[in-house]
């Protein structure tokens, strides 16, 4: 049956673009809520040397938990610090303490809001549903829109994520007080309001905080998906590690946040029954302990005013707040603007980590508002059919020449598949030629339909990749590319090239060490994406031994600092 699809895509995207005009002014004063709050906790957690907050974290897992955590706790900071963690360390937990506060702030009110009346918890409960069985990283889609890249997408995304426990407990801890503590209230004349703070919320408490410590343990979870739109921490080493296929790095990075998962939910499990609370009343410490915590914000945010360094209002710098805004942690590109960081002495800038699409997304709608804007560039791309943008000069060299872009294939295709390794070989194509695809796959056409199209048209130029390439009869042949548009572009097209002339073809998207990884140890056949000889050189160079080099398939890349061509620097001197 031949049904129209119902657009419901479209009608999402109309949506979220009216909001992202309509409330700009709203979300731009949450955004510059919680970077402040989220500056006074990292403020807090930094002061002084490491052996501060170690220390500190270590008598509160003592006083709470007992003495073997607590020497559990000291070990396992020091090897942090010793691991050069730390400061990765200190941003993740002040994005988890923050998205827990969030919870509490949000979730605890409207669980009471459930438990008192019926008609809100019907409505809340399929809303909660839906929040946590949609995948985490569809929050981040609207919350790059709305937010801007960075770390305050990645904690409302948290939040979002982290919220429902702490409200489904709070209503059923309320839910489960004995009815006849509540009769009897009632019939001591108790108001409302007594009776929810004296009877109901001291007896739901336990329940109450199982679902804050369930939450924060889920906004933890959160780290390494909130590292796409930017949020710094160990969320951003893991990602890194992944796109490097650095083993070690992983390890080093994912025990710490096992650590630290650990230290929190034994604080947050016995903060209302601690372990030593017949020595010191849990009063009076964690009354001391919120006077010390205020004071330092206190000291911290003055000191942060005196220190403030007057810079030019309207230069480029304080209009991007410093920030150039990246693609994926540990690309090739990345690593190559902190190299033109370096070379330029560009000390007050900062590099902003996410994703290729985080930051086209950041860019559409800085140019929409006639922003400025820098981010890390590379063409061909679609963004320069579509926006008016120009490469700043880079005089000292320091994101090298022109590129090409190589076709790899692994050991033994040649033999296994002769006619799609000849095919492979023979692949190549103009810039022009790949914008046009990415053009149709970014106006909404399937990559798949795009890939048709463009074949259907280039039926000359298609034959020259196939002349004299055996035909396939069935055999199967996966095809691994990283998310960037260019080489989504190239895939699916050489992948339906292969299709149409009798392999089995299958694309996987992966990231680029699993990349050069897959087709080196043979779990893939070949890639079209490796950009030589500057931007995967380091990949290139571990792996180069066991694959096949076929060479460039395009020539004429390019990669370097972007800007659109209404900011007005020319070079990327003009960032000092």
């Amino acid at each position: 049956m031949d049904i129209a699809k119902i657009p419901l895509g479209e009608w999402v995207d109309s949506f979220v673009a009216w909001l992202t005009v309509a409330w700009a002014g709203f979300f731009s004063f949450i955004t510059n809520l919680i970077g402040g709050l989220l500056d006074i906790i990292t403020n807090v957690l930094s002061v002084g040397p490491p052996i501060v907050l170690i220390l500190a974290l270590t008598l509160l897992v003592i006083y709470t938990s007992r003495w073997p955590l607590g020497i559990f706790t000291l070990l396992s900071l020091l090897l942090i610090v010793n691991l050069g963690y730390w400061d990765s360390s200190i941003e993740t937990i002040a994005i988890v303490l923050l998205s827990g506060l969030l919870t509490i702030i949000i979730g605890i009110p409207i669980g009471i809001w459930c438990a008192q009346r019926k008609t809100v918890q019907r409505i809340v409960t399929p809303i909660l549903d839906f929040m946590q069985t949609m995948p985490a990283f569809v929050y981040l889609i609207p919350a790059i829109l709305f937010f801007g890249i960075g770390v305050v997408p990645g904690i409302i995304a948290s939040f979002i994520f982290a919220i429902a426990p702490t409200i489904r407990m709070t209503n059923l801890g309320i839910q489960k007080v004995p009815e006849d503590l509540i009769e009897a209230a009632d019939a001591f004349g108790s108001t409302a309001s007594q009776k929810l703070f004296k009877v109901q919320l001291p007896l739901a408490t336990p329940t109450i905080m199982a679902g804050v410590n369930q939450s924060i343990m889920l906004a933890l979870s959160m780290v390494v998906t909130a590292s796409l739109v930017g949020a710094p921490g160990l969320g951003a080493d893991v990602y890194r590690a992944v796109s490097q296929i650095d083993v070690g790095q992983g390890f080093e990075a994912g025990l710490s946040i096992v650590f630290i998962a650990i230290i929190l939910d034994r604080i947050t499990q016995n903060l209302r029954n601690p372990a030593y609370r017949h020595v010191i009343k849990p009063k009076i410490a964690f009354s001391v302990l919120a006077l010390l915590v205020l004071g330092t914000a206190i000291v911290g945010v003055i000191a942060d005013n005196k220190t403030t360094v007057n810079k030019n209002a309207n230069g480029i710098g304080a209009q991007t707040e410093y920030e150039i805004v990246g693609i994926e942690p540990g690309a090739g590109l990345m690593e190559l603007t902190n190299t033109a960081l370096e070379d330029y002495g560009l000390d007050d800038w900062t590099l902003i980590e996410g994703s290729s699409a985080a930051m086209v997304a950041e860019l559409q709608k800085a140019y929409t508002n006639q922003e400025p804007i820098i981010i890390t560039g590379w063409s061909p791309h679609w963004m320069f059919s579509s926006f008016d943008l120009k490469y700043l000069k880079d005089s000292k060299g320091s994101f090298g020449g022109e590129e090409s872009i190589h076709s790899i294939v692994r050991k033994g295709l040649k033999q296994d598949a002769p006619g799609a390794y000849s095919i492979l070989d023979q692949f190549s194509w103009e810039p022009s030629d790949m914008e046009s695809v990415m053009v149709d796959i970014t106006d909404g056409m399937e990559p798949s339909e795009a890939a048709e199209k463009w074949i259907k048209a280039h039926a000359d130029k298609v034959s020259e990749w196939t002349n004299g390439a055996q035909s396939g009869s069935g055999e199967p042949i996966k095809l691994v590319f990283v998310a960037w548009d260019t080489e989504i572009a190239s895939t699916y097209v050489i992948g339906k090239v292969l299709e149409q002339n009798g392999y089995e073809v299958t694309l996987s998207q992966v990231e680029v060490g699993p990349m050069f990884a897959g087709v080196a140890n043979g779990s893939a056949d070949g890639m079209v994406g490796a950009w030589l000889p500057t931007t995967h050189v380091e990949y290139y160079n571990t792996y180069k031994n066991e694959v096949v080099d076929l060479g460039p398939n395009l020539h004429g890349t390019k990669n370097g600092l972007v800007v659109p061509e209404y900011v007005d620097i020319d070079s990327i001197e003009d960032l000092k």
